[in-house]
């Protein structure tokens, strides 16, 4: 199923034994265009105001109670390696925080979650063991070693971020859209209306981003202006069917993701 990202925003994350927080955004990789986590509001219950869970511990969305459910427990959150959401993960800390839990270096292999296309967990063997018995702060400090592997962008930042086609601005950013299976980012949510009066809502493939500009706040892409004018409108009422994608793909004569 295709979602919005930021109607994940609000949803509480439910572990095995409580609840643990509530969704407030998440972190997306701009190489492989991944959900790699939820940033989740703790509350009262936890010292730290922020954890980060990732999609390998999602057992299912639950919209009509608007729950996330997780194979998580307190104390293994609680337990886990420090990791600053309001600041950039490096892929050090990310390393540590995948030993930590078990999980499997989605960066090591030719597809979305390394070895798999989909988050499927190894075996648990070694699933809430702390990361060679090293205290979260020095988890922090090696971490600020390796600044250059900051790769994580946040959803909710990249919202209203311009839209530059070959031949000019085409609108700005609105949301992203995302596959709730394999977790991957299918694509962005363009609203054309500050640049096309009377103009429309439209979905940009990832796979047509050329780049995204994270200091001056812009997303390019080599379609033009007129090929996006005139592209089949995103109706936010209905969910997003194969027919429409099949519809839009062939709209720019480009491949399916799902071929």
């Amino acid at each position: 199923m295709l979602r919005k990202a930021s109607t994940l925003n609000g949803y509480a994350i439910q572990a095995t034994d409580d609840e643990l927080g509530k969704v407030k955004d998440i972190y997306f990789d701009d190489e492989k265009w991944g959900v790699r986590y939820l940033i989740v509001q703790t509350g009262s219950w936890f010292s730290r105001k922020s954890v980060l869970v990732s999609p390998y511990s999602i057992v299912r969305v639950d919209d009509a109670d608007e729950l996330v459910h997780v194979s998580l427990t307190l104390d293994q959150v609680k337990n886990s390696p420090d990791i600053d959401a309001h600041q950039p993960v490096s892929r050090q800390l990310e390393g540590e925080y995948s030993a930590y839990y078990g999980y499997g270096h989605y960066w090591s292999g030719p597809y979305l979650w390394g070895a798999s296309g989909y988050p499927v967990l190894p075996l648990p063997e070694t699933a809430g063991v702390a990361p060679l018995d090293m205290r979260p702060d020095q988890v922090a400090a090696r971490a600020v070693d390796n600044p250059q592997d900051e790769h994580l962008r946040s959803a909710d930042n990249i919202s209203g971020y311009h839209i530059a086609g070959t031949d000019g601005e085409i609108g700005h950013v609105e949301d992203i859209i995302y596959d709730d299976e394999a977790w991957a980012i299918r694509y962005m949510l363009v609203d054309t209306h500050n640049w096309w009066p009377g103009g429309k809502k439209v979905l940009i493939s990832t796979q047509w981003i050329d780049r995204i500009d994270w200091t001056d706040n812009a997303v390019q892409t080599s379609l033009t202006r007129e090929q996006i004018k005139n592209s089949p409108e995103y109706d936010e009422t209905s969910p997003i069917e194969r027919d429409f994608e099949v519809r839009l793909h062939e709209y720019y004569r480009q491949p399916g993701y799902w071929d």
